[in-house]
């Protein structure tokens, strides 16, 4: 085993050795309140008429490599415009790679603010790309003064900024988004995978500016275990972007699945119009609760501050009664003493909030 440890060591970058691995909790028995997931399962007539598609799936069979059918469910979905291109990936993660691979180079630069979705950073790290990390105000909006200054000093190849953001929940000011869009020299990509709980969006911009392109997904509105995420923006970028794609990259599974899912928008529409009541419900609840700051989140998970050292054991107390939730405290300095819950079904938001004592 040494001799191993010994190519391992000579092998392996440094900084991918210093990593660890992106962890999921094993839920397993758990009311699972931790992965931002919706709570619902399809209606019984919609899982039979699904699964009478896939039995006559050709499964020896390669996917279509371009997944026209989806593309086009998609841009009915998501009203994207018909002179924007489209490109998918195997889930959002996968098209951070793809964008990242695309520009990566000597001394090229990945930005985005913090806290924020993990993975921006870790692709970055993965590609050999330097990570630059801005943090936001405590309140979580952009500190404006701090993310312009940092864009002319370090002239980042690619900024992510997740809308809503992801841990905190929050939307920042429009006008300060195209602030950002208009000063960065290199591409800025709007993430907006909890597109579902809000009612804004950049893809209307789309363009306008020649730097900005749209990540979404369909995990958050009810087909997480489907792992499809696209892309969209003008063809002179996108068409870079798809050389990086592996080839059939999207399942034959899943292109079939989301081509059904989308022709029944309306179901997950009415799954998400519920999510988004028991969100404003579930964050009044907790604004009556003493000793506890829940932020206003226009996302379908909302984050809780405690008393000082109290988020460990509120998580571990939460989780013996068989609440899960993600604990926080300790990943950035402005989440101290924080939890993030999902927001559930009706049921499980209450099983949350009976087994919740801070």
């Amino acid at each position: 085993m040494g001799e191993i440890n010994k190519l391992v060591a000579r092998w392996v970058r440094p900084k991918i050795r210093q990593l660890s691995a992106y962890h999921v909790a094993d839920a397993e028995g758990l009311v699972k309140l931790d992965a931002m997931e919706n709570p619902y399962r399809w209606p019984e007539t919609l899982r039979e008429e699904w699964l009478d598609l896939l039995r006559e799936v050709e499964i020896n069979r390669y996917p279509h490599p371009q997944a026209p059918g989806v593309k086009a469910a998609l841009r009915r979905s998501m009203s994207i415009p018909e002179d924007m291109e489209l490109v998918l990936g195997n889930g959002s993660d996968e098209l951070i790679q793809m964008i990242a691979m695309t520009v990566a180079g000597p001394d090229r630069r990945v930005l985005s603010v913090e806290p924020s979705f993990v993975m921006y950073r870790m692709i970055a790290t993965f590609l050999g790309m330097e990570y630059q990390g801005v943090s936001l105000r405590p309140d979580f909006s952009l500190d404006m003064d701090t993310l312009l200054s940092e864009i002319e000093r370090t002239q980042p190849a690619l900024i992510f900024l997740a809308y809503p953001n992801n841990p905190t929940g929050n939307l920042f000011r429009q006008e300060e988004m195209v602030e950002v869009v208009e000063s960065a020299p290199g591409l800025v990509v709007i993430d907006e995978a909890y597109a579902p709980f809000t009612d804004v969006s950049f893809i209307p911009r789309l363009g306008r500016y020649d730097n900005l392109l749209v990540m979404r997904t369909v995990s958050k509105m009810g087909l997480a275990g489907l792992r499809l995420g696209l892309l969209a923006g003008p063809a002179a970028w996108l068409n870079e972007i798809e050389k990086t794609r592996l080839p059939y990259n999207i399942n034959v599974l899943t292109q079939i699945s989301a081509e059904f899912s989308l022709s029944h928008q309306s179901v997950f529409d009415s799954q998400t119009a519920a999510i988004r009541q028991a969100r404003d419900q579930l964050f009044k609840q907790l604004q009556q609760i003493p000793g506890v700051k829940p932020f206003a989140s226009q996302a379908n998970f909302i984050l809780v501050r405690l008393a000082p050292a109290r988020a460990g054991k509120i998580f571990d107390e939460l989780r013996q009664c068989g609440i899960l939730v993600k604990n926080l405290d300790g990943s950035h300095p402005l989440l101290a003493d924080c939890l993030r819950v999902t927001v559930g079904t009706p049921e499980e938001n209450a099983a949350f909030l009976a087994a919740f004592k801070p």
